[in-house]
């Protein structure tokens, strides 16, 4: 448990209002963090992120410049910052930095349109947090920076999917559950799907379609110009239980988005007991593994980005440009070889039992904050992030996490 004085303001982003990764990874650690016993308080800020307008960021200036409301303890305070809004106003983190202010940055994935801007802000933060192991290597490998730290994902149980048996039809349902963005690639998905017409299969392309309109609008028009009406249904995102009627449906799940740092929908996949495609060489690879992994990662210490050998992977990572013939052939030996979906199948529900939940997730945040004196940033050129975090324990001698 963190000390009662422990105090946290989690500034996450406003002007995201689909289901993102990101929003999800925030608002359940701020839940644990609260469960943990730490007081938590957050501020959502809307702005034109990432970057911000001169107003946007003065709004951020303000929240970084003061310390949150924190009576037992002047040092127990911190300031947890989505790199979303972060990476973008450096000139902010500097000045929070100079006024002797604990801010942090929780990095969900770099910003490679803004790497001096990013390098800066990372630079002057007291510390970074990041929430998977190839966003920790991305900005390793870019910056030079030392001291970053890694809090993968959690997950939250679920039900285990009846698969297609629920329905009685016995038809492999495939699903893709991401908002309908150039990213995720599932113009790529239809073009592969498009090619496997002989044989039975239904498929769900489920997400927010007003992220991005046209995007949206091109795919429902692929699906008609394919042949695929009545096989692919695109209804848009879904909560509530229009969405676990799907997930209770699925057999396999697809993320092949080009750039991926980690995936929830991956692991929310595998605590259905659902086995997932991912896209190879992206951060999805290592949430595939997520259930077959050793053990959690350590302050400057990648998690392999594969299972355990000899553990079953529960999918399988394909090599994907822009050819869908890779994901069409792939996809055709899963649907024409049950002995291939049930060995999938069951290593998906083996990995579904170990899977880290979000209390995890937020024990290794707690041990990475301070609860000591801030330790002054060192200079910029040292390529170091600056503070030296103290380990928070929930026991005398037991520290959480161990």
């Amino acid at each position: 448990m963190p000390p009662a004085s422990l105090c946290i303001r989690l500034v996450v982003p406003g002007n995201v209002r689909h289901n993102s990764g990101g929003n999800v990874y925030n608002a359940a650690l701020a839940r644990e963090l609260a469960a943990l016993g730490a007081e938590v308080e957050t501020c959502p800020l809307d702005g034109d992120w990432p970057g911000g307008s001169a107003g946007d960021r003065r709004r951020l200036a303000g929240l970084l410049q003061q310390a949150p409301a924190n009576p037992g303890s002047p040092t127990g305070s911190v300031t947890l910052v989505d790199s979303l809004l972060a990476c973008g106003a450096p000139d902010e983190l500097e000045a929070a930095a100079a006024a002797g202010q604990q801010v942090w940055i929780l990095l969900h994935m770099p910003l490679p349109d803004h790497a001096e801007r990013e390098r800066r802000a990372l630079q002057a933060a007291a510390g970074v947090i990041c929430t998977s192991s190839s966003a920790a290597a991305g900005i390793r490998a870019r910056h030079g920076l030392d001291g970053v730290r890694v809090a993968l994902p959690g997950t939250a149980p679920a039900p285990l999917a009846a698969g297609s048996l629920s329905g009685g039809s016995g038809v492999p349902h495939i699903i893709a559950v991401a908002a309908l963005l150039e990213n995720k690639d599932q113009s790529l998905l239809l073009d592969a799907l498009a090619r496997l017409a002989d044989l039975p299969w239904t498929a769900s392309l489920i997400g927010s379609d007003t992220a991005h309109p046209a995007y949206a609008a091109q795919l429902r028009d692929s699906v008609e110009r394919l042949g695929l009406t009545g096989r692919v249904s695109i209804p848009g995102e879904l909560r509530g239980p229009a969405l676990e009627a799907e997930w209770d449906a699925a057999d396999l799940s697809l993320l092949i988005s080009r750039a991926e740092t980690y995936g929830l929908v991956v692991t929310e996949s595998l605590a259905r007991g659902i086995p997932v495609v991912v896209r190879a060489g992206t951060g999805a690879v290592e949430a595939l593994g997520a259930g077959n992994l050793p053990g959690s990662p350590g302050p400057d210490m990648p998690v392999p980005d594969m299972p355990v050998p000899d553990m079953p992977l529960p999918g399988a990572a394909v090599e994907l440009g822009t050819d869908p013939a890779p994901l069409a052939d792939l996809l055709r030996g899963w649907l024409g070889h049950p002995g291939l979906r049930e060995r999938w199948r069951d290593a998906a529900a083996d990995a579904r039992g170990r899977l880290p939940g979000w209390d995890a997730t937020a024990r290794t945040v707690v041990e990475f904050l301070p609860t000591e004196s801030p330790v002054s940033p060192e200079s910029p050129e040292t390529g170091k992030i600056g503070t030296s975090a103290a380990r928070v324990r929930s026991a005398p001698g037991q520290a959480v996490g161990e």
